[in-house]
């Protein structure tokens, strides 16, 4: 597929979920109202994984075109995401702890459908540190540091509330707790959360060091997920396509580092496995989102032609799927984001300017992409 399809096509999925936002000049896209229904797919139409794909795919549309109204729909999103999820359900006031000053001190919820229950809203911290990235990712493209100020401010917020301190005397993490961020709801530990927290921590202090008003700003917490990645058998690859390409990003966000190599050297291995078996499955027993997750994260490394000629077959699977009517359901803002987040999985920012300082970037994604942060260059 050319490039000016990839982008007809991604541009095309994203106007699923966010509409007709095509035409849009930079000072209409200011005041844009986003559809609620669906929408992102959530409460209210947001939904904090889908938004935060969403933020990243608009930085990826005005990098790929040099439009601006791009840059303005992903501040104008993660406006609209702050003022929804940022807020308790009915709307009526801020999360516990947080302030129209510092709106994510009280974190962000999921924004599930149902209030309570097994699938009910609270607040999950793989949600919340990819927010963490679409922030860092905006910060950069719009050379603007309150962005990255406001994703160190969700991470400080959220931090010791995922973290649990055993009887043995060490630490581990929990999965889910309540909006209010005062009970846990899950006590079982995401399998990668320690990873991807030290991959997003790291990555929010880097760049706020590089914007020349804060050193080690969480360096505590950094620490803290460095110690629980390395407990014996944590970062191995699971059997899940998602888990899997998360895993591959995360690793990438660092891959000089030792760690994020030998975590890649069983990961891609098991992604080829997984994107292979989908060619005996029909797609009524398959999830497309999580298959592009899986794409996504061979995308972040140097995979080989095999497995990108498996990948993109995956890729093209979905799309005849899409193109002939094949059913979604309420997982089709899910979907129609990731799609695109696979579909352009690189392309470089040549150089941002950042605290009166001009430097290269390179080696960080956007999103499950290949926008690379590159150290030591002043």
């Amino acid at each position: 597929m050319s490039k000016p399809d990839k982008l007809s096509r991604f541009t095309e999925a994203m106007k699923t979920v966010y509409g007709p936002f095509d035409q849009l000049s930079p000072d209409e896209a200011k005041s844009w109202a986003f559809p609620d229904d669906p929408g992102a797919g959530g409460y209210h139409g947001r939904y904090l994984w889908t938004d935060a794909f969403g933020v990243v795919n608009f930085i990826t549309l005005f990098k790929e075109t040099g439009n601006p109204a791009y840059l303005t729909l992903a501040k104008r999103l993660v406006e609209t995401v702050h003022d929804v999820l940022g807020r308790t359900r009915d709307g009526k006031k801020r999360l516990d702890g947080a302030t129209d000053e510092e709106p994510l001190r009280g974190g962000l919820r999921i924004g599930k459908m149902d209030a309570k229950g097994g699938d009910g809203d609270g607040q999950y911290h793989h949600y919340l540190t990819i927010w963490m990235f679409a922030l860092n990712r905006l910060s950069i493209a719009a050379d603007e540091a309150q962005y990255n100020d406001l994703g160190i401010q969700l991470a400080r917020a959220i931090h010791a509330r995922f973290m649990v301190h055993c009887l043995s005397g060490g630490m581990k993490m929990v999965w889910k707790i309540s909006m209010d961020m005062k009970t846990v709801l899950v006590p079982s530990e995401g399998h990668l959360d320690a990873a991807t927290g030290y991959a997003v921590y790291k990555l929010l202090q880097h760049t706020a060091a590089r914007q020349g008003h804060r050193e080690n700003v969480l360096q505590k917490e950094v620490d803290d997920y460095w110690g629980l990645m390395n407990r014996k058998g944590s970062l191995s690859p699971g059997t899940d396509y998602l888990d899997v390409g998360m895993g591959l990003w995360a690793a990438h966000l660092w891959k000089e580092e030792a760690w994020a190599g030998r975590f890649c050297d069983k990961a891609l291995p098991v992604a080829g496995e997984l994107l292979s078996s989908t060619r005996m499955k029909r797609a009524e027993g398959r999830l497309a989102f999580r298959e592009f997750g899986t794409v996504l994260g061979v995308g972040c490394w140097d995979a080989g032609e095999g497995l990108r000629a498996r990948a993109e077959e995956v890729m093209a699977f979905w799309e005849r799927w899409f193109d002939e009517g094949g059913g979604e359901g309420e997982l089709r803002p899910i979907s129609r984001v990731m799609y695109a987040s696979g579909l352009i999985v690189g392309g470089e920012f040549l150089s941002e300017r950042l605290g009166g300082e001009l430097w290269e970037l390179a080696d960080v994604v956007i999103a499950f992409r290949r926008d690379y942060l590159e150290d030591g260059q002043g």
